[in-house]
Protein backbone atom coordinates (compact mmCIF):
# COMPACT_ATOMS: atom_id res chain seq x y z
CA UNK A 1 0.00 0.00 0.00
CA UNK A 2 1.36 3.57 -0.99
CA UNK A 3 0.14 6.57 0.63
CA UNK A 4 0.90 10.08 -0.54
CA UNK A 5 1.44 12.89 1.89
CA UNK A 6 1.63 16.34 -0.03
CA UNK A 7 1.57 20.22 1.14
CA UNK A 8 3.63 23.84 1.42
CA UNK A 9 7.05 23.49 3.32
CA UNK A 10 7.03 23.38 7.25
CA UNK A 11 3.07 22.07 6.99
CA UNK A 12 3.25 19.29 9.05
CA UNK A 13 3.49 16.54 6.40
CA UNK A 14 5.59 14.31 8.23
CA UNK A 15 3.95 14.36 12.07
CA UNK A 16 0.34 13.56 9.97
CA UNK A 17 2.02 10.73 8.20
CA UNK A 18 3.67 9.54 11.57
CA UNK A 19 0.10 9.92 13.31
CA UNK A 20 -2.14 8.22 11.03
CA UNK A 21 0.24 5.27 9.37
CA UNK A 22 2.19 4.47 12.31
CA UNK A 23 5.56 5.25 11.08
CA UNK A 24 7.91 5.94 13.76
CA UNK A 25 11.55 8.21 13.26
CA UNK A 26 13.35 4.97 12.49
CA UNK A 27 11.55 4.09 9.61
CA UNK A 28 11.78 7.36 7.70
CA UNK A 29 14.37 8.78 5.57
CA UNK A 30 15.61 11.88 4.42
CA UNK A 31 15.04 12.50 0.92
CA UNK A 32 17.25 15.75 1.32
CA UNK A 33 20.48 13.78 2.47
CA UNK A 34 19.40 9.69 1.86
CA UNK A 35 21.97 7.84 -1.29
CA UNK A 36 19.95 6.10 -4.31
CA UNK A 37 20.22 3.34 -2.32
CA UNK A 38 18.93 4.16 1.30
CA UNK A 39 16.00 6.17 -0.84
CA UNK A 40 15.26 2.54 -2.87
CA UNK A 41 15.02 0.46 0.67
CA UNK A 42 13.47 2.45 2.19
CA UNK A 43 9.69 2.30 4.61
CA UNK A 44 9.04 6.34 4.60
CA UNK A 45 10.97 8.81 2.58
CA UNK A 46 10.41 12.20 3.78
CA UNK A 47 11.30 15.12 1.14
CA UNK A 48 10.42 13.50 -2.32
CA UNK A 49 11.17 16.59 -3.75
CA UNK A 50 14.25 17.21 -2.97
CA UNK A 51 15.67 13.76 -3.64
CA UNK A 52 14.39 14.44 -7.52
CA UNK A 53 16.59 17.98 -7.26
CA UNK A 54 19.81 15.64 -5.94
CA UNK A 55 19.00 13.04 -8.79
CA UNK A 56 18.63 15.82 -11.55
CA UNK A 57 21.56 17.48 -9.78
CA UNK A 58 23.65 14.14 -10.42
CA UNK A 59 22.86 14.28 -14.19
CA UNK A 60 19.69 11.69 -14.07
CA UNK A 61 17.02 11.90 -16.12
CA UNK A 62 13.38 12.91 -14.94
CA UNK A 63 11.79 10.16 -16.75
CA UNK A 64 14.71 7.62 -15.19
CA UNK A 65 13.79 8.87 -11.44
CA UNK A 66 10.74 8.65 -11.99
CA UNK A 67 11.14 4.88 -13.21
CA UNK A 68 13.20 4.60 -10.13
CA UNK A 69 10.45 5.47 -7.66
CA UNK A 70 7.88 3.80 -8.98
CA UNK A 71 9.80 0.38 -9.08
CA UNK A 72 9.42 0.88 -5.17
CA UNK A 73 6.43 2.41 -4.05
CA UNK A 74 3.72 0.19 -2.85
CA UNK A 75 6.49 -2.46 -2.05
CA UNK A 76 9.11 -1.41 0.37
CA UNK A 77 7.85 2.30 0.38
CA UNK A 78 5.25 2.74 2.14
CA UNK A 79 4.97 6.56 2.62
CA UNK A 80 5.88 9.22 0.65
CA UNK A 81 5.66 13.36 1.64
CA UNK A 82 6.85 16.00 -0.93
CA UNK A 83 6.54 19.69 -1.29
CA UNK A 84 4.36 20.68 -3.61
CA UNK A 85 6.93 23.47 -5.58
CA UNK A 86 4.86 23.70 -8.64
CA UNK A 87 2.63 26.73 -7.52
CA UNK A 88 3.99 30.38 -7.35
CA UNK A 89 6.23 32.34 -9.34
CA UNK A 90 7.65 30.83 -11.78
CA UNK A 91 11.95 31.31 -12.30
CA UNK A 92 13.43 32.78 -14.75
CA UNK A 93 16.22 29.62 -14.22
CA UNK A 94 15.85 27.10 -16.76
CA UNK A 95 16.91 24.67 -14.41
CA UNK A 96 14.92 25.26 -11.49
CA UNK A 97 11.68 25.06 -13.83
CA UNK A 98 12.73 22.08 -15.32
CA UNK A 99 13.35 20.56 -11.67
CA UNK A 100 9.78 22.04 -10.88
CA UNK A 101 8.43 19.88 -13.90
CA UNK A 102 9.72 16.46 -13.12
CA UNK A 103 8.42 17.39 -9.15
CA UNK A 104 4.74 18.15 -10.69
CA UNK A 105 5.05 15.29 -12.92
CA UNK A 106 6.56 12.45 -10.87
CA UNK A 107 4.43 13.60 -8.06
CA UNK A 108 1.22 13.05 -10.64
CA UNK A 109 2.46 9.72 -11.21
CA UNK A 110 3.00 8.55 -7.56
CA UNK A 111 -0.49 9.94 -7.17
CA UNK A 112 -2.35 7.93 -9.68
CA UNK A 113 -0.62 4.84 -8.36
CA UNK A 114 -1.04 5.74 -4.37
CA UNK A 115 -3.73 4.31 -3.00
CA UNK A 116 -4.63 7.77 -0.64
CA UNK A 117 -3.05 10.67 -0.89
CA UNK A 118 -3.48 13.38 1.65
CA UNK A 119 -2.73 17.19 1.39
CA UNK A 120 -1.79 18.48 4.49
CA UNK A 121 -2.36 22.37 5.45
CA UNK A 122 -1.46 23.60 8.95
CA UNK A 123 -1.05 20.10 10.56
CA UNK A 124 -4.49 19.29 9.01
CA UNK A 125 -4.70 17.09 6.77
CA UNK A 126 -7.47 16.19 3.86
CA UNK A 127 -7.85 13.39 2.39
CA UNK A 128 -8.05 13.77 -1.51
CA UNK A 129 -7.97 10.04 -2.67
CA UNK A 130 -8.76 7.46 -1.13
Amino acid sequence: MLRMVIGGAWQGKRAYAEAHYQITGADWTDGSVCSREEFLKARAVCGLHAYIRRRMEDGAAPEAVADEILAVCGESLQVVTSDEVGYGVVPMDAGERAWREACGRICTRLAARADQVVRVCCGIGTVIKG
